[in-house]
Parts: structure tokens; C-alpha cells; sequence
């Protein structure tokens, strides 16, 4: 693949990493309740580390099923499409129930890697990354090297999770160091976002970008 789709793929991949990093929905706000609650700042990298292990197993989830789709090189555009119309219609589905799955609310802030691996899957987090990923594996596919891709396609996903999930850690990571160490909560309080509607929206979103290569 050219260097500038290749660029351009993997800072999607991270983007992504940062913005589900900066989501408090994906559990920044329990670290940061973590370090203020035990009073030690060591407690706040270790509960972001443990936050980032279950957002990268979520992540391998989602894209290792698809890993072995790709091994039908024929029908990837197939795939692609429906995968696009996955997120979009996981977007529409946010968009109509507000309300957060309530098996969540049963596992305790303690346990943060399950928390961070079900709240992943349930919001559809992962489904974001498949269009990136399948675009990864198609710009790949095209410079002749399709057989090597397709017997390291498992490692691909592994890597694509892995630098995504990096990123999230670093941005949420970053997000709560700067709310623990400078600004204090009352921040929190004065700048909230809606974030389940930026996040449904921007599921449609991606999705409906994935589709708009095959118009």
C-alpha cells in the first residue's frame, strides 16, 4: 500500500483510539475516582492500564471474527458493506434506546478490565475499527501481496487493536492525570458533553463514510 493510504488508515486507527479515550463513557472517570478514593496517584495509571487490557480485548472480539472473513478475498466487498451497515444500524439502535445495558451496573468499578471489555462490546466500539481494518487488508490486497496478508491476518488485527487501544489509554489516561493533578472535578460539572449522542451520531457516521466508497 502508498505510504499516504497507509498514513491514513493507521491515524484513523489511533484517532479513533484517542476519541474512545476521551469518551468518559469508556471509563476514564473510573480511574480518576480510583485515584482519589485510594489517594495515591499510582493508582490512577494502573487502573487506565487496566481499562486499555479489556478495551483491547473487546477490540480483538470484534475484529478477529472478520480476520477470517478476509480469507474470502472474494466477497470483501461484501463484507465491507455489510459490515458499514452493522454500524450504522448499531448507531440508529443507540440513538432510539438511550439507556445503558443494566448487566453493566452489576460488575463492580473494582473489576475495570471486565467493566472496560463489556462496555466496549455493548456500545459497539469495535465496530467502528472493521471498515478501517478491511480497508487495511483491501489497500494490502492490492500491491500483489494478498496471500501474505491473508496468513497474517490475525497479527494484523492483534496490531490495529494494540495501537488503538494505546491510544485510548494515553488519551483517557491523559484526560484524568490532567483532571487529578490541575483542574479538580468542578471542570467536569461546567464542561460536560453529551457524549452517547456524539457517539451514536458518530457510528452512523463512520459507517455511512465506509459505504460512500462503494456509491
Amino acid at each position: 500500500m502508498d505510504i499516504t493510504s497507509a498514513t491514513a488508515l493507521w491515524g484513523a486507527v489511533a484517532g479513533l483510539g484517542l476519541y474512545h479515550g476521551l469518551n468518559p463513557g469508556m471509563g476514564w472517570p473510573l480511574a480518576l475516582s480510583t485515584a482519589l478514593m485510594e489517594r495515591r496517584a499510582g493508582a490512577l495509571p494502573q487502573a487506565m492500564l487496566a481499562l486499555g487490557a479489556g478495551h483491547f480485548l473487546s477490540m480483538l472480539a470484534v475484529l478477529l471474527p472478520f480476520a477470517l472473513l478476509t480469507v474470502m478475498v472474494q466477497w470483501a466487498d461484501e463484507i465491507s458493506i455489510g459490515a458499514a451497515l452493522l454500524l450504522i444500524g448499531t448507531g440508529l439502535y443507540l440513538l432510539i434506546k438511550r439507556d445503558h445495558p443494566r448487566f453493566l451496573a452489576r460488575i463492580s468499578p473494582a473489576r475495570l478490565g471486565l467493566w472496560s471489555f463489556l462496555v466496549a462490546i455493548a456500545h459497539g466500539a469495535g465496530l467502528m475499527l472493521v471498515p478501517i481494518y478491511l480497508g487495511i487488508c483491501a489497500a494490502g490486497a492490492q500491491d500483489g501481496a494478498a496471500f501474505r496478508l491473508i496468513g497474517g491476518n490475525s497479527a494484523m488485527a492483534v496490531l490495529v487493536a494494540l495501537v488503538h487501544s494505546a491510544a485510548m489509554v494515553l488519551a483517557g489516561g491523559g484526560l484524568a492525570a490532567a483532571l487529578y493533578y490541575w483542574f479538580g472535578l468542578k471542570v467536569l460539572a461546567r464542561a460536560w458533553v453529551n457524549f452517547d449522542l456524539v457517539w451514536a451520531t458518530s457510528l452512523i457516521l463512520v459507517g455511512a463514510v465506509s459505504l460512500w466508497r462503494f456509491a
